[in-house]
């Protein structure tokens, strides 16, 4: 089963690059139409699955190695 549209949009949103501060949330809630919280929520359940893992493996791995650090660091 593949992602969603609105999943794959999700990953393909944080392969980009922003260029300074709030451009990202501009681009969650202009290209989304999510809030940034609802955003990140989403993301974060995007992490664990394993559908996601399959279609972008770099983001994915990368996405995760970020959330294990901030763990971390707690």
């Amino acid at each position: 089963m593949e992602l969603a549209p609105r999943e794959q949009a999700i990953l393909a949103l944080e392969r980009r690059g922003f260029p300074g501060p709030g451009a990202k949330e501009r681009a969650i809630r202009e290209e989304l139409g999510l809030s940034p919280v609802r955003y990140y929520q989403l993301l974060n359940a995007l992490l664990d699955d394993e559908r996601a893992l399959a279609a972008d493996p770099v983001t994915v791995n990368r996405l995760r190695r970020v959330r294990e650090a901030r763990r971390t660091e707690r």
